[in-house]
């Protein structure tokens, strides 16, 4: 036997186990038709693509025509930009001027229409409009002018389209992205052309598996996609018992020899059609119906009996599917024993949180530094940070408890001389957002207390008594005799 022969002999024997092993990771009785692959109804079942986020008009359609397919898009981009950020590692002024610019130049708003058509479409980009800038070339954050950035323009994934193979190469956060933005769209207000990626806001929607994400150009998934079967579902569900309210009282009249009368036609007819609206108008409060004596009538009422309950599940379906609860999404008060909604809540302003930090941290951290050389002229610093502002609206009494803190731990480190007045004022009026104290603390008056701080003597300075040599005033440590004595001239020729 050759050599060749042994070895493919050995390459079988080593590959039939594999072939007949069993696995049992799965509940299936072949004679019972029981479990997957027994050839049952739900073996028969699978999972198909339906591309509704390639399809613009059915998307548009959708959020136009039902008012919780607009919920489901409008709610979570709109929580994400709704309470604003926390600024630290710069000057309560500097963070002012930016929190100025960004209620002034709409960009909250402009952010909020970005995520919202990110979810709808599966992607969109907000442009910044540097005046006096090619968009088409790479953005440099150190050559933007004070006063140049004018605001953010939102276009969605059906208005540009970034050129087919033209990715970004340079490693970072950017890498494989489309490297330009062509806008395709008439009336956008943006010249068409190419967009640098540098210059660009990018948010896109649920997030696609590597050749999914290619086939849908680089964007991601419409939020409706995978629940449009529930979306359906649930507008079936409440349009279907709004049509059972014309059905719920039913009256049936029983006419003796109808099938005569309809095949003779004519007079008979119009005589029967004449008794049925002269007995429809008659039926009022204080009408009656009048009827031969042949002639029989009935009433049948509809009962509604457990439709409340079909309702209720289709909304628990729809609120699970968006990840939105039921007492935001629909706006309606928590139901049951001992409810508040406090958990779910909860649980939601996580999500929300963690939204903000995968998709719109980036994003805004690349905006501000453009905006802090547009408003204060100048970079960000390195110590500078930021933070979401908490989602959860505080009650009067924890806000008065958290200025009553703050205020204790200013003042006592302003007495203890650990920092200046001064600075003690900005850091009560940076509070002011939580606290709602403070806030009318203006800039004058802390440039005022800051130059009634270079005026003043140093911590420490006052007068110091020698015995035998009068007082002595301390001046930058070092004591200096006050008076006319013979001391005071001899230290003030010597040393001064």
């Amino acid at each position: 036997m050759s050599r060749k022969t042994r070895n493919a002999g050995r390459t079988r024997a080593a590959a039939a186990p594999a072939t007949s092993q069993r696995t049992s990771d799965s509940f299936a009785n072949f004679q019972a038709r029981l479990g997957w692959g027994t050839d049952n109804q739900s073996s028969a079942s699978q999972y198909t693509l339906t591309y509704q986020s390639r399809n613009r008009i059915w998307l548009e359609a959708a959020y136009r025509g039902s008012w919780i397919v607009r919920a489901a898009v409008d709610a979570i981009p709109e929580d994400m930009t709704r309470a604003g950020i926390e600024m630290s590692g710069i000057e309560a002024t500097d963070i002012s001027l930016l929190e100025r610019d960004l209620t002034t130049l709409g960009i909250w708003d402009s952010l909020c229409d970005t995520g919202k058509w990110a979810q709808l479409y599966g992607g969109a980009i907000a442009v910044m409009l540097i005046d006096g800038q090619d968009m088409a070339t790479p953005l440099r954050v150190e050559s933007i002018g004070k006063g140049q950035f004018k605001g953010l323009a939102v276009l969605d994934r059906w208005m540009v389209a970034p050129p087919v193979g033209e990715v970004v190469t340079e490693f970072g956060p950017d890498l494989a992205k489309p490297k330009y933005y062509n806008v395709i769209a008439d009336s956008a207000g943006i010249p068409r052309g190419k967009i640098h990626h540098s210059r660009v806001l990018r948010m896109e929607g649920d997030a696609l598996p590597f050749y999914q994400r290619n086939s849908e150009n680089g964007w991601g998934l419409s939020v409706l996609e995978p629940m449009w079967d529930r979306l359906i579902a649930f507008d079936s569900a409440t349009v279907g018992v709004g049509q059972l309210v014309y059905k719920a009282h039913l009256r049936v009249i029983s006419i003796e020899k109808l099938r005569e009368i309809i095949a003779a036609g004519g007079p008979a007819l119009a005589g029967l059609k004449g008794q049925i609206e002269f007995t429809r108008l008659a039926q009022t409060n204080e009408g009656m119906t009048v009827l031969d004596s042949t002639d029989k009538f009935e009433t049948h009422q509809y009962s509604f009996s457990g439709l409340s309950d079909v309702l209720i599940q289709f909304a628990q379906q729809l609120s699970g599917a968006t990840g939105i609860p039921l007492t935001r999404l629909f706006g309606q008060a928590p139901v049951g024993m001992n409810a508040t909604g406090e958990g779910d809540m909860k649980q939601y302003h996580e999500r929300v949180k963690q939204k903000q930090e995968r998709k719109l941290r980036n994003p805004l951290h690349r905006l501000l530094a453009v905006m802090s050389m547009s408003t204060l002229d100048k970079p960000l610093p390195d110590a500078f940070q930021y933070e979401f502002r908490n989602l959860q609206e505080m009650s009067e009494a924890e806000k008065a408890e958290i200025g009553k803190n703050k205020t204790e731990a200013v003042t006592k480190a302003v007495d203890s001389d650990l920092i200046p007045r001064s600075t003690g004022m900005k850091e009560l009026k940076a509070s002011a957002p939580t606290t709602g104290l403070f806030g009318s603390i203006t800039d004058e008056q802390i440039t005022l207390a800051e130059e009634q701080e270079k005026d003043a003597p140093p911590p420490g300075a006052g007068e110091l008594s020698i015995p035998g040599f009068g007082a002595f005033t301390s001046m930058a440590g070092s004591p200096t005799p006050t008076g006319d004595s013979f001391f005071t001239r001899f230290w003030k020729k010597r040393w001064h």
